[in-house]
């Protein structure tokens, strides 16, 4: 129960801080390989297994979306794991079994296409893999850039506006401070929005801006130093609409 009660406090600690979330990571990755090899049926290997990685990116995710109310945390993080490594299994599998790149697939459904001629579709899952390193290293770099701001991932999260007509006046804001390249590098190297002066340019009332003010530095945070990767998760969070602010 003590260690419990431990483990649900270093799990919100990490919610808002990358050090802290990089912390629990490494402290658990014995769990995280355990349950890894439950689902490879053998050990995972450091640096040769990309299942080892989407395992622990996965086990960050589930620290972030963790609520008390689920139940206890290690029997989610380890569903999220599990979820994880089936989807990319599936998507390996698509690929299994055809020795010659010149051999008919063959297979129910199919056309009798060689795999040469879906050459596109394996670039597109090496691109994934890639993607995916990509991806860790970059939220690693935001979370810490951010968390010396004063702000966690957690809370770019909670603070996403999610009404539509709110929506909209985020995005208005959004569009004029992108086009002030020295409000930018203020927000950038304060993490303070200039309230009064976003308020006035953009016509979006104030106290919306306050209401978003740590999703509204961390968008502009990632347009001023090219994290690519995380603008679009950004945009594409629960309550943005497609294509506003980019």
């Amino acid at each position: 129960m003590r260690r419990e009660k431990e483990l649900l406090a270093r799990v919100r600690a990490a919610k808002g801080s990358a050090r802290a979330a990089d912390d629990l990571v490494r402290d658990y990755l014995p769990f995280i390989k355990s349950e890894t090899a439950k689902f490879m049926g053998r050990p995972p290997r450091e640096g040769a297994d990309d299942e080892l990685g989407i395992a622990m990116f996965a086990f960050h995710e589930a620290v972030l979306a963790y609520d008390r109310g689920r139940g206890a945390f290690l029997p989610l993080a380890a569903l999220s794991i599990r979820n994880r490594l089936v989807d990319f299994r599936r998507r390996e599998r698509r690929h299994e079994g055809v020795d010659s790149l010149d051999e008919p697939r063959g297979g129910a459904g199919d056309d009798g296409r060689a795999l040469v001629d879906d050459l596109a579709c394996e670039r597109d899952e090496i691109g994934e893999s890639e993607g995916r390193s990509a991806s860790r290293r970059e939220i690693v770099a935001f979370a810490r850039q951010l968390e010396g701001l004063g702000i966690g991932l957690a809370d770019v999260a909670q603070n996403c506006p999610k009404q539509g007509r709110t929506l909209e006046a985020c995005g208005r804001a959004l569009a004029y401070a992108r086009g002030d390249q020295a409000l930018l590098d203020r927000v950038a190297q304060t993490g303070k929005l200039p309230l009064a002066e976003l308020a006035r340019g953009s016509g979006v009332e104030r106290k919306t801006l306050e209401r978003h003010r740590r999703y509204l530095v961390a968008l502009l945070v990632a347009y001023t130093n090219g994290y690519e990767i995380i603008r679009g998760h950004l945009c594409r969070m629960p309550g943005r609409s497609g294509g506003e602010a980019r």
